[in-house]
């Protein structure tokens, strides 16, 4: 549960940042292009966290044989890629209806900022806090998503 919780969040901040860091500013909008870079940097992040993951905890001797154990790190970092779903399937939608970029941009960040309220507030239900503390920390974690919609904005 953890897993897929903490996947899910670091999976939709990245989707956010990627999103924003992506936006063109004044060459050719690629929604098909940067759907594909959300992607792989999504498995290339969760293939090094997962790697990392083993390293920073495998101990020779432990019973489970080293790439089986590789394997199940591996295998756990799933929800970062998953997370980064909504976003994709919003710039390939896109892609498809001709959508301009600015929109898209602004639909998915502030997509992600709601996603990242859900993930925080369900994770702090699950972790045994009452709706309204729970609420709460659902509010800051879509703060985080809000704070990459305004450097967007600032910096481009």
């Amino acid at each position: 549960m953890r897993s897929w919780l903490s996947g899910g969040v670091y999976g939709t901040v990245l989707a956010s940042a990627l999103l924003a860091a992506l936006h063109s500013e004044g060459a050719p909008y690629t929604p098909y292009y940067d759907a594909a870079w959300i992607m792989i940097t999504a498995g290339t992040a969760a293939l090094a966290h997962g790697y990392a993951h083993h390293m920073g905890t495998h101990r020779p001797g432990s019973g489970m044989h080293r790439w089986r154990q590789l394997a199940w790190a591996l295998a756990d970092e799933w929800p970062v890629v998953i997370a980064c779903w909504p976003t994709v399937a919003l710039l390939v939608l896109a892609g498809i209806m001709g959508w301009p970029e600015n929109d898209v941009t602004y639909a998915g960040l502030t997509l992600n900022a709601a996603l990242l309220f859900a993930w925080g507030t369900f994770g702090a239900l699950r972790a045994g806090y009452r709706r309204s503390p729970a609420v709460l920390i659902g509010f800051a974690d879509a703060t985080i998503g809000l704070l990459i919609a305004a450097a967007n904005a600032v910096i481009k």
